[in-house]
């Protein structure tokens, strides 16, 4: 399904088109494709509230994915045959990598928004650029929030993704030296009650949820915290699952107490504060770290055509040269050792969760 463009109200033939690739329908997380559209268009419209670029509005073509990574490489070659200058966003990794992959070989500028697969290209290039973090540096921030609190013994109950396997193996790699240990369970054999019957007699003190949300992820909460065997056992979601509203929504109390990576500082500055309120003026809800990362994408497109035009190879041979300020800090990219892209390094990383006491409150638990 395509959606409307985003256009401002000189849509005319002198406007600027960016790109946006977003889920917006099932399978993929829709939740996180509104924040990060919604994070998206408030950048536009701001930008073109002061003016657009050299007095150009941007035109924000949107795409859904539907967390399709076909559906991604055929929308990023259309929009390059519409003329776009660039293309921002997408959230699900697996897309961003098809996705990435497409605009490196058509030459087009790609600044991704949340995916935080390490290799989003097979070899290097200088077409993309990513804002969020790697996922290799805030899932080793993870596991030494796990040792710390105890656990050495961890469990993932895990669907076939190659997000999921990377982030299984980074734990694994990053927790065996420490005297750390990884039990994989499968879920595409286990049902959550199954589940809770070999965690029961696995000795893990942790349970790392390595699955789609809503799907299986909320009746697997339900059926541990249900279980009397598995009182003790502490719940973990590092992909971050628990961040969007609908988490609190479905699972209530039994949503709490599950820490997860957030890409936030622990207090925003004055910038973030304001985009913040608008944010959450614009969804009737509390933006999530994601709506941010969308914020932020435009913003540095926005200052990169500001400065160095709108020549698609003149912007993608800016993105060493660009420094911005973010809702969450200063972002410029650099060329970070095993990345395939361009990389801010590094966003803000902590681990969060909501707190048991109020769900809709997060707590701060562990930072780098």
């Amino acid at each position: 399904m395509n959606t409307p463009s985003f256009r401002a109200e000189q849509a005319d033939g002198t406007s600027i088109r960016i790109g946006a690739l977003v889920p917006l329908t099932r399978p993929g997380w829709t939740e996180a494709g509104r924040h990060l559209l919604a994070g998206l268009e408030l950048a536009v419209r701001e930008v073109n509230d002061a003016g657009g670029v050299a007095g150009r509005p941007i035109d924000l073509v949107v795409r859904d994915t539907a967390a399709d990574p076909r559906k991604a490489a055929a929308a990023v070659e259309e929009l390059a045959r519409l003329g776009v200058v660039a293309v921002a966003g997408e959230y699900h990794s697996v897309v961003a990598r098809t996705a990435a992959t497409r605009a490196d070989a058509l030459s087009l500028p790609y600044l991704c928004s949340s995916a935080v697969l390490d290799e989003l290209t097979e070899q290097p290039t200088e077409w993309v650029a990513r804002i969020a973090p790697a996922q290799s540096r805030g899932w080793r921030i993870y596991a030494d929030f796990l040792l710390g609190a105890g656990h050495g013994r961890i469990a993932v109950a895990a669907e076939s993704s190659g997000y999921w396997t990377a982030g299984t193996r980074i734990l694994r790699d990053h927790l065996a030296p420490r005297g750390g240990t990884v039990i994989e369970f499968d879920m595409r054999t286990l049902t959550p009650t199954a589940l809770c019957d070999e965690l029961a007699g696995s000795r893990a003190t942790a349970l790392l949820l390595l699955v789609g949300n809503p799907e299986p992820a909320v009746p697997v909460v339900k059926a541990v915290r249900r279980d009397r065997r598995l009182a003790d056992v502490l719940i973990g979601a590092p992909a971050g699952q628990p961040e969007l509203p609908a988490w609190a929504e479905l699972l209530g109390a039994d949503g709490a107490g599950i820490p997860f990576l957030r890409y936030l500082p622990e207090h925003l500055g004055p910038l973030g504060a304001r985009i913040g309120t608008a944010l959450r003026e614009r969804l009737a809800e509390t933006p999530s770290f994601v709506a941010f990362e969308g914020y932020d994408t435009i913003t540095v497109l926005a200052a990169m055509m500001s400065e160095y035009g709108t020549d698609r190879r003149s912007l993608a041979g800016s993105w060493p040269r660009i420094a911005v300020e973010g809702t969450r800090g200063r972002i410029q990219f650099s060329r970070t050792p095993g990345i395939s892209v361009r990389q801010w390094t590094w966003a803000p990383i902590h681990v969060a969760d909501r707190d048991p006491a109020d769900p809709d409150r997060f707590r701060f638990l562990h930072a780098e």
